[in-house]
């Protein structure tokens, strides 16, 4: 029984560490990014049931996505996939670091101290403006094997996870900008419409 415990966890890290991609750009993306507009990204995810190969290979899809786009995150409803999913990468020039996965990641603790700090979104490319959030959580999720697990976040990784949980409740980060003419500046500037943002109430 011990062997063979040991031989299925030998497996289990080898999987995990397998889920990891090329961090080079792709010619063509294997998924499609939505854009600010596209009712894709204002649905509610589904927690995900089983985390399968099914589910690894979405992860990958992902990240390959998110890596060809130069992203440091990305949310499965901005591929379309209303599944509850998240990848991060704060470090993408060095090829060893692994990324996060979270899968049905639940904030169980935000910080009362929030701190200011200029946001970007893959499904909104061009617009950065300054966004408020907690400056530290502490979350539980799944990561790729399934497993539960919990981990505390401060800084850009703490806001970084903010920024993708909000896509699994169709919150975009344009929504959370106090600034409205920095906002509606920012979104002729790059050709989108004002009316396609849903301000959160304070």
């Amino acid at each position: 029984m011990a062997r063979s415990f040991a031989q299925l966890a030998r497996s289990a890290e080898k999987s995990s560490s397998s889920i990891a991609v090329p961090k080079e750009p792709l010619e063509s993306a294997p998924l499609n990014i939505h854009t600010l507009g596209d009712d894709a990204l204002r649905a509610d995810a589904r927690r995900i049931g089983k985390v399968d190969e099914r589910v690894r290979d979405l992860v990958r899809d992902m990240l390959r996505s998110m890596y060809t786009a130069r992203g440091i995150g990305l949310a499965a409803p901005q591929v379309g996939v209303h599944q509850q999913l998240l990848v991060i990468d704060l470090d993408l020039e060095t090829p060893s670091t692994p990324p996060l996965v979270l899968i049905n990641p639940e904030i169980t603790t935000c910080s009362a101290s929030v701190d200011t700090y200029e946001e970007g979104c893959l499904s909104i490319p061009g617009v950065y403006l300054d966004v408020v959030r907690p400056t530290a959580i502490q979350l539980s999720f799944r990561d790729e094997m399934g497993r539960p697990r919990t981990m505390k976040a401060d800084g850009l990784m703490a806001r970084c996870i903010q920024h993708e949980m909000d896509h699994l409740r169709g919150v975009l980060f344009v929504d959370r900008v106090t600034d409205s003419s920095g906002l509606n500046k920012e979104l002729k500037d790059h050709g989108y419409l004002a009316k396609d943002v849903r301000p959160m109430t304070p």
